[in-house]
């Protein structure tokens, strides 16, 4: 009997390995992928605080498709920053432009302009074509409903600092040339002027100031360099709230030791830039989702904010019409920009800061600015999709 029971279990031991050996695995399917879901519409239960960097350039692109509704019969243009019709050496100039700019940033909501500034030190050429522009803006007649804030556009060959190389293999610090760190610091002395007036954005009661290419500022303590910085506009009355820029599809470690006890928040710039990543490309909302989520959990675990930042297109024909790269295409309803925002309110921090680029970057097509191909619609979009009601 003995024997009998253990040839019976024997033979279902033996069966049930059989089974399980002929059974074929599962195929893997779309659900089963971690990025097959969709982003979500995300009530606005409070207003988020909207800020929009504006452009200024020289002339428009002959393959920029899209027509300013301001301007007249061509397209508006800068000259010397200030906005202009005519042509580049017979420009008029319009404040007429920059009145409307502003009101189209009211009827977006949009809380502030972001003006890039270029060194008022190292090139004070260009720096006095940046301010004209913020002179353009304070000039309008309704700019005090609207407030800005300034961007420094850091340019590390100006300030004599490379990456790589150098006797030591890591680059040539910012304070291997004792007059260009002094020039740096300067700088921002020098924009402290934009604080004074009564519509310079704050966060948090302290004085917002975007730094671009932060990635790049390398020094030998970045730590100690932004606490000097801190420090010379404290002495002058400017508590600073410093946004740090660090390039697109980036994970934020790879640079830590230049914001980590430096800056106050960082974000990414030109998510729609998808670097030739066609799956990036392909499944935009979910993968810039899952990259936003990780930049928001470990920034704020630094102590820091992190700053979605949106775009409503990105055309890379416009700059060079035999790229192969694909490019955003703007939609009748604007369903690209809308899940956009989407994403952005998912993983916005406490103070709900968002960027938007652009207000009006036509080289590439990221501009919400009203044409006569759309009318208001991005606006709307931008009020309806970061207001309440």
């Amino acid at each position: 009997m003995k024997k009998r029971h253990i040839y019976t279990i024997g033979c279902l031991a033996l069966l049930a390995l059989t089974s399980a050996f002929s059974c074929k695995k599962k195929e893997p399917t779309v659900e089963d992928n971690f990025l097959d879901y969709k982003i979500p519409d995300v009530p606005v239960t409070s207003n988020y605080t909207v800020g929009a960097f504006y452009y200024q350039f020289g002339s428009f692109n002959t393959n920029v498709t899209q027509k300013p509704t301001v301007g007249g019969p061509g397209p508006y243009f800068y000259s010397n920053g200030f906005p202009a019709l005519g042509t580049a050496t017979a420009p008029v100039l319009t404040p007429a432009i920059m009145d409307q700019h502003v009101a189209d940033a009211q009827l977006a909501k949009i809380d502030y302009f972001i003006f890039s500034v270029r060194s008022p030190n190292l090139n004070n050429a260009g720096f006095k074509a940046d301010s004209n522009t913020i002179v353009s803006f304070l000039n309008a007649a309704n700019s005090s409903k609207t407030n800005f804030a300034v961007s420094y556009s850091l340019d590390i060959g100006l300030l004599g600092i490379t990456n790589s190389g150098g006797t030591s293999g890591n680059g040539v610090t910012i304070e291997s040339n004792a007059t260009k760190l002094a020039a740096f610091y300067n700088d921002f002395k020098r924009l402290s002027y934009w604080m004074t007036k009564a519509n310079y954005q704050k966060v948090n009661g302290k004085y917002l100031i975007v730094i671009n290419n932060a990635q790049d500022l390398n020094s030998n303590n970045n730590a100690a360099l932004y606490a000097q910085l801190r420090s010379n506009l404290s002495a002058m009355g400017f508590q600073l709230y410093i946004v740090g820029m660090q390039n697109r599809w980036s994970p934020p470690e790879r640079y830590f030791y230049r914001f980590q006890n430096c800056t106050d928040a960082m974000y990414e710039a030109n998510m729609s830039d998808y670097a030739s990543d066609i799956d990036r490309f392909n499944l935009f909302p979910q993968m810039c989702d899952q990259n936003f989520a990780y930049w928001k959990t470990t920034v704020e675990s630094w102590g820091q904010e992190f700053i979605p930042c949106v775009m409503a297109g990105y055309n890379y024909q416009i700059g060079n019409p035999t790229s192969s790269n694909l490019s955003v295409q703007r939609t009748a309803d604007g369903a690209y920009y809308k899940t956009f925002t989407n994403v952005a309110k998912r993983n916005a921090s406490k103070s709900r800061l968002i960027f938007v680029d652009s207000f009006n970057n036509f080289s590439v097509d990221s501009q919400i600015e009203p044409t006569q191909s759309y009318g208001t619609l991005y606006l709307d979009l931008t009020r309806t999709g970061f207001k309440v009601n």
